[in-house]
């Protein structure tokens, strides 16, 4: 494995300003992101706010607080954006594996640019339907809520349920089309920076919490001392396996063109990343924890609540099912992003091999097998990342967001942002010397 060295990296940062297209869209990625943030302090009707943030200081390192954490707060205020992304998250999940599945959707798949858009059709509407089923969970059962001797439903009955259900529906559309609209004209992947955002907007609030128990004696300051060190170097631990990799090399074969002219002949190398899902694999396996238990937290049957207890942090069952899940999800988004045997035949016919290894179904073979390996240790890695707090939720009263799947996300989209940043800087600074070197051919 090799670590690519960064040092430049960030060094073209520095001319964002200079470049009018850049500075746009990043202005509306910033634009976008404050409004995602003012809608998740927009409450929804007939809720008791005094009575919701009761229950919610009931629910603090359970899985419904990490529902919280992924609606950047909305879910504890009952906004409009309580449901947040997760239903779009879990419809994709659904789509995909589906598309693995059914011809049908299959060859939509290789259809190109139009047989995209129909995928993302259906992904609306299941975003729709998945929505309204969890709007009417939550509504259903915040009317048999009360905290401390207060209803959290102020008038209930079929008025404010289908009003909750308009409204949460109404709000997960909003931000799936935020989230597009991030990607189409902004910067960086759109769904990702929202969920980004609402686990930053929260950091603040979970470093004066941990302050506040080492004030009143609560933890050790030894121990908070312990907590910082420990997310300095989990940060640092998470950026070296996100840039690690496997250089394949790969040498072209050298062809004779425009009659005696020859090309080819250098040799290049196939980075394959120890971590091609990036963060997809946690947030898929939250997303599939999280829709069954937010319906089994609101929903007045014991039965599911007692379901709902053993998928809480800390709890093995919540462990071992998290892991299986993210490991699974590794594997497919992995086989989703990258194909050996389209890569093995692009490398032929562009005259290039891998040394030792005959071109063809050999060639994908090889990649194949290399791409499982490190997927294997990619996959244990996100896990061992995201379990790591589960220790602290367990036996200390630690906020949630210190190292695990919030980290993770954190890192991750950063990483991604600053690279595409790079990219767009890279792509604009070849174009400006394509222009330079137009203008004196024309002198």
């Amino acid at each position: 494995m090799a670590l690519p060295g960064d040092q430049s990296s960030f060094a073209g940062l520095a001319n964002l300003g200079k470049i009018p297209e850049l500075r746009r869209r990043l202005l509306f990625t910033l634009a976008m992101l404050v409004v995602y943030r003012i809608g998740a302090h927009v409450p929804t009707p007939g809720i008791d706010p005094n009575a919701l943030a009761a229950f919610f200081a009931q629910q603090q390192g359970t899985l419904l607080g990490m529902f919280n954490m992924f609606s950047g707060g909305a879910l504890s205020r009952l906004t409009v954006f309580a449901l947040g992304i997760m239903p779009y998250i879990s419809a994709s999940i659904i789509i995909q594996l589906m598309t693995a599945v059914f011809p049908t959707l299959e060859a939509l798949k290789k259809e190109g640019e139009a047989g995209r858009r129909k995928i993302t059709q259906y992904t609306r509407y299941g975003t729709v339907f998945l929505s309204i089923f969890q709007g009417f969970g939550i509504a259903y059962g915040l009317e048999s809520m009360q905290a401390g001797g207060m209803p959290v439903v102020i008038e209930p009955g079929w008025s404010f349920r289908l009003m909750t259900v308009l409204t949460l529906t109404a709000g997960t559309a909003f931000i799936m089309w935020v989230g597009e609209q991030i990607t189409a004209r902004g910067i960086g992947n759109g769904i990702s920076l929202i969920i980004y955002a609402g686990i930053v907007a929260n950091l603040p609030v979970a470093l004066v919490n941990t302050l506040q128990l080492a004030r009143t004696g609560d933890l050790q300051p030894l121990f908070v001392l312990f907590l910082l060190v420990m997310a300095v170097a989990v940060t640092s631990f998470i950026i070296f396996m996100e840039r690690a990799q496997r250089r394949i090399t790969v040498q072209y074969a050298k062809r004779q063109v425009s009659g005696r002219r020859m090309v080819g002949g250098e040799s290049s190398h196939l980075p394959l990343k120890v971590n091609t899902a990036g963060v997809i694999p946690p947030i898929f396996a939250s997303s599939i924890i999280l829709f069954p238990v937010t319906i089994a937290n609101f929903a007045p049957w014991d039965g599911l609540k007692t379901f709902a207890a053993y998928l809480s942090p800390g709890q093995i069952p919540y462990m071992v099912f998290y892991s299986v899940a993210i490991i699974f999800f590794c594997y497919f988004y992995t086989a989703i992003v990258f194909n050996p045997e389209e890569t093995a035949d692009n490398l032929r016919k562009y005259g290039g091999f891998v040394p030792g290894i005959r071109p063809g179904k050999r060639t994908a073979d090889y990649l194949d097998t290399i791409l499982t390996r490190l997927t294997l240790v990619g996959a244990i890695y996100v896990a061992a990342v995201c379990l790591l707090p589960e220790i602290l939720i367990a036996n200390y009263n630690v906020p949630f967001y210190f190292g695990g799947t919030s980290m993770l996300i954190i890192v991750g989209v950063t990483m991604d942002t600053a690279s595409q940043i790079q990219s767009f800087l890279i792509s604009r600074q070849y174009e400006g010397l394509i222009k330079k070197s137009k203008i004196r051919g024309r002198r």
